[in-house]
Formats: C-alpha cells, sequence, structure tokens
C-alpha cells in the first residue's frame, strides 16, 4: 500500500502527547475551585518555606544549601492592594504573601507576576478599633501557615461583620486560590474590636495554633488567648491567659513569631505584660514564657522575679519567640532588655532562671530570632544580637551586636544572617563577626518587625506592599530550581481589585514561562509539519500519476 501521510488518528494521537508535554513543563490548567482531588499537588521540597521562619521549632534556618554569595535582584512583584504585616512562604515554585486588605497573593518565583489572588472579606477600618497602629485597615496579620499535605494555606482574616470585627480562619487552595474552609474564630463573649490576632500560625498534630493579644496601646478590655484549630474545622482548643475575675491582658503576640512546637508536640509561647502589677498581687501567667501540652494544657512557666514591675512599665517578656536550643535549654528576651536561660525540662516558675544578662542590647527584643547550634541570634531595635548559650556552667555570652540598621526579626540562609529594618534596608550579617557585608533598599516598611524567607533559590524580601526576591546559587543536585535574575523591568501591572475572585491557577510544575513559549513554538510547528504532510498526502491522492 502507498503511503500518503500521516491519518487524522496519527495526529490526534501527536497533538495530545504535545499537550501532555505542554501540561508537564508547568503550564496553567484550570482547575474546578473547592475540589481538592481534582486539583494537582504543589510541588514540595527542600527549598519550601512553609511556616514563620522555616519549621516549628522557628529555627530561622534555610535549609536547600542556596547561597547568597552575593544575592542578586531577581525581581519585584506588583504593588499589592494592601500593607503586609506577614513573611512570605514557598511551596515549589510560587510564593504566596497575605494583605492587610484581606487578600492572599500567588506569585510566580519565576518572576513574581501574580497567579492568583483571593480577597476574603472587608477589613475592618482602623477608625472603628479603640486603637492600634495597623492602618487604614485590619486584615490579615499573622503570617499564615501551609499545610503541603493538604495541599491548602490557612490565614486567619480580621473582617467587619455587621458593623463589627470578626476573626474568621480560612483555608485555600494552593493551586487554585479556591476558599476551602471559613470558620469564626473569636473567643465567646469579647468584644472583637479589642482583639489582634498577631502571631504566626503553625501547624500541631493537625491544628492550626496562634495566639491572641490586643491592639497597640493595650486599650479596651482584653485578655491573651492560644488556640488550636482542627485543619478540617471543628472545635478549637483554648487556653486563656490573664482569664481570671477582674484581670485583662497578657497578650500572647511576641512580634508577629509563630508559637514554638518542640519534638514531643508541646507548645511554647511567651506572653506580655498583664493587669496584676502591684507587690503581692497573685500570679496572672503574663509576663512569662509557658509550655503548654498539645491539649493546651499548662505545664510548666516561667516569669521574672520582677515580673509585677514589668506589668506595671509595659515591660513584655513575651515581645520575642522562646528560643528552643537542642541541648535543652531556652532563651528568652523581650522588652526588659534582659536575656534569661532557662532549661526546658524545669523552667522553674517565679525567678526560675539559670543566668540572666541585664542590657543585652539596650532596647527591645521584638520577633522570632534564628538558632544554630548553641548561638541565638535576637532581634533588637538597636541591631541583632548574637548570643551563645552554654549548659555547662549555665551561662549566657553575648558575641556581638550589628549596626542599627539591621534590627528585625533575623534567618539564616547560605553562611549569613539576613535581617531587614523599619526604613525599608536589607542587610547580610557575618555571624563571625557581626560586620554587614551586603545590603539592598527596598523600600519603606509596614510592619514594625518585617523578617525575610528563603524558597526556590531566592531570598525574599516583604516591604509595606510589595515583595522583593534575590537570587542566589543553589547547590549542584539540589532539587530547589535555580531563579535567575530579571533581565527585564518589574512589572508594575496592579493586581485584582477588592473584590477579586481567582481567575487564574497557579503553575502546577516548576518551569518557567520562557520553558513553556519554547515547547508550545516547538509543538506548533511539529503539528503544522505533520498536518502539511496530511494535506499533502490527500491531494496525491486526488490527483494520481502526480
Amino acid at each position: 500500500m502507498r503511503r500518503s501521510g500521516p491519518t487524522l488518528r496519527g495526529l490526534a494521537m501527536v497533538t495530545a502527547v504535545a499537550g501532555a508535554l505542554w501540561v508537564s513543563t508547568g503550564a496553567s490548567v484550570p482547575a474546578t475551585p473547592g475540589a481538592r482531588a481534582a486539583t494537582t499537588a504543589a510541588a514540595t521540597g527542600s527549598g519550601d518555606w512553609t511556616v514563620y521562619h522555616h519549621d516549628a521549632g522557628g529555627t530561622g534556618v534555610d535549609s536547600s544549601g542556596t547561597t547568597f554569595s552575593p544575592a542578586r535582584p531577581a525581581w519585584t512583584s506588583p504593588t499589592l492592594d494592601g500593607a503586609i504585616f506577614g513573611e512570605p512562604l514557598v511551596v515549589g515554585a510560587t510564593v504566596y504573601i497575605a494583605t492587610e486588605n484581606d487578600t492572599v497573593y500567588a506569585l510566580r518565583a519565576g518572576d513574581g507576576a501574580v497567579s492568583w489572588s483571593t480577597h476574603l472579606g472587608t477589613p475592618v477600618p482602623a477608625s472603628s478599633l479603640p486603637c492600634g497602629d495597623i492602618e487604614p485597615t485590619v486584615g490579615i496579620t499573622g503570617t499564615p501557615v501551609i499545610d503541603p499535605a493538604r495541599n491548602e494555606l490557612f490565614a486567619v482574616a480580621d473582617e467587619e461583620s455587621g458593623g463589627s470585627p470578626s476573626h474568621v480562619m480560612v483555608g485555600l487552595n494552593l493551586i487554585t486560590g479556591a476558599v476551602e474552609l471559613r470558620q469564626p474564630v473569636d473567643p465567646q463573649g469579647v468584644d472583637t474590636a479589642a482583639l489582634l490576632q498577631r502571631t504566626a500560625l503553625t501547624l500541631q498534630g493537625g491544628r492550626l495554633v496562634f495566639g491572641y493579644g490586643g491592639n497597640y496601646g493595650d486599650c479596651s478590655s482584653y485578655h491573651g488567648w492560644v488556640y488550636a484549630v482542627p485543619e478540617a474545622g471543628g472545635t478549637p482548643g483554648t487556653f486563656a491567659v490573664d482569664g481570671g475575675a477582674g484581670q485583662h491582658e497578657g497578650a500572647v503576640w511576641m512580634g508577629g513569631a509563630a508559637p514554638v512546637v518542640d519534638a514531643s508536640g508541646n507548645i511554647w509561647v511567651a506572653v506580655g505584660n498583664g493587669s496584676e502589677d502591684s507587690a503581692g498581687s497573685t500570679y496572672d501567667n503574663s509576663d512569662s514564657v509557658l509550655e503548654l501540652s498539645p491539649a493546651l494544657q499548662l505545664l510548666q512557666f516561667f516569669a521574672p522575679d520582677d515580673w509585677a514591675s514589668d506589668n506595671a512599665n509595659d515591660r513584655d517578656l513575651g515581645s520575642s519567640a522562646p528560643a528552643l536550643l537542642a541541648d535543652g535549654l531556652v532563651v528568652q528576651a523581650g522588652k526588659s532588655q534582659t536575656a534569661y536561660l532557662l532549661r526546658q525540662s524545669r523552667l522553674g516558675g517565679i525567678g526560675g532562671q539559670l543566668r540572666e544578662m541585664p542590657s543585652i542590647c539596650g532596647d527591645d527584643v521584638s520577633g522570632g530570632g534564628a538558632i544554630v547550634g548553641d548561638v541565638v541570634y535576637l532581634p533588637c531595635l538597636t541591631g541583632v544580637v548574637a548570643v551563645r548559650a552554654t549548659a555547662t556552667p549555665p551561662d549566657l555570652h553575648r558575641l556581638w551586636q550589628a549596626p542599627a540598621e539591621s534590627e528585625g526579626p533575623p534567618i539564616v540562609a547560605g553562611g549569613l544572617v539576613w535581617t531587614i529594618d523599619q526604613g525599608g534596608t536589607l542587610s547580610a550579617i557575618d555571624p563571625a563577626t557581626g560586620t554587614v557585608n551586603q545590603q539592598f533598599t527596598i523600600g519603606a516598611e509596614a510592619n514594625h518587625f518585617p523578617t525575610p524567607s528563603v524558597g526556590d533559590g531566592l531570598l525574599l524580601a516583604p516591604s509595606a506592599d510589595q515583595v522583593h526576591a534575590f537570587a542566589g546559587r543553589v547547590p549542584t543536585g539540589s532539587s530547589t530550581s535555580m531563579t535567575p535574575a530579571a533581565t527585564t523591568a518589574p512589572a508594575t501591572t496592579r493586581p485584582p481589585g477588592r473584590n477579586a475572585s481567582p481567575t487564574t491557577p497557579a503553575p502546577t510544575g516548576r518551569a518557567t514561562g520562557s520553558s513553556r513559549w519554547w515547547v508550545a513554538l516547538v509543538v506548533l510547528v511539529v503539528v503544522a509539519v505533520l498536518a502539511g504532510g496530511w494535506l499533502g498526502g490527500r491531494a496525491r491522492r486526488r490527483r494520481p500519476g502526480r
């Protein structure tokens, strides 16, 4: 039989294979909102950053091996629709960030463009609150958390509902941005306008753990809470601080850090000043470090001898998160400017410290620290300070303090300590000496305690309403893809507005946009050649003998 070119069936088969190649390179494929089983799971790897300061222990240490010596500016995201108070999170080749306008964004790690955005509700006007310093609206303040196993991002949104604030736990599909969980999480019978959900969220045993405090200024009547909400929704576990008759305050806020979860699943938080503030007052669990069981039962606590004086003078011990070291020690410092060395197995109650170091850095310590071995890098407002904790004998040793423009909650990546100051300077600090060896200006901050993150070969730094990415060098054989520096000007297109709903799903693979278009071009050429052969064959059959 004479061959006269490919058949239609063959052409269809080639087209189908080409389509499969297109999808496998990471092209966007529409998914059914809300149907987890119908969406492709987001790619995860060692380069992911799914919770505040990287892991449940809040170590702030990147484990991908990416180096940033030097870091190279890669891209700047479009201007987002509200102020950024949280840390960027990363899964696969997608960066996630939330705003005070109650919007969550998914950005492409390749170029910072918006893959999808989901606006969750109307944020609370700052003018309707009794006090505070977040303006013009209060929406999502605490850093969200991602559960890659569920393919879901969780956040607490402060929404205006019926003329009053309502705190709502939301779960969003990582690929589409579709809302998969909505559950009010306000404590019963409280003044919701007096509460601020400031801590980052973390995961513990299938539950979402976070803290509540008050607005800046400690106005109105509130008291602190630790909440644990099932990821699928349901009745939360709770622990109240300063919850006795006539008591109030005791915020669980920690400068935006997340509760720390230890290897046993126990939950550690630090607490701010409470209402009991005179000699002879009944202790109220304020100005403290608390260890809670997974069921949120108080296991043990530490408070300084002068806790009542701290309460009277707004010297929160709980302005930062507890730093749990691998050798069983704990380092805690706050607004009193005194650092305390504690033992994890026996916090010791009031005055139970192993050692204390007054005037650790000359100002407040606020936010999450970074932990490498027996060294803790503390976020002091006059510059990050490095402290070594020793067990035998128990002691604290101040190693160095960085310059004042390096004050924000630090992380460690590529052998450097990275921090952002409130003026919008990203700094890289030599961990051996405390000297600054790289700096980048990223613009003013809305958050008083901004902190960077790392993912997909990028160092990510938030400014007031944008995310800035810096490229590093990924080690050979790493599962983290290298994201090259941008060769074009950053995109300036604004994302969808306040009432936007997700329309474009996030990429399902790790290929960049340029690689997808390269594959598309090859697909079109192959289809054109085959189609031409088929048409030619048809012509030859109509004109025999040619």
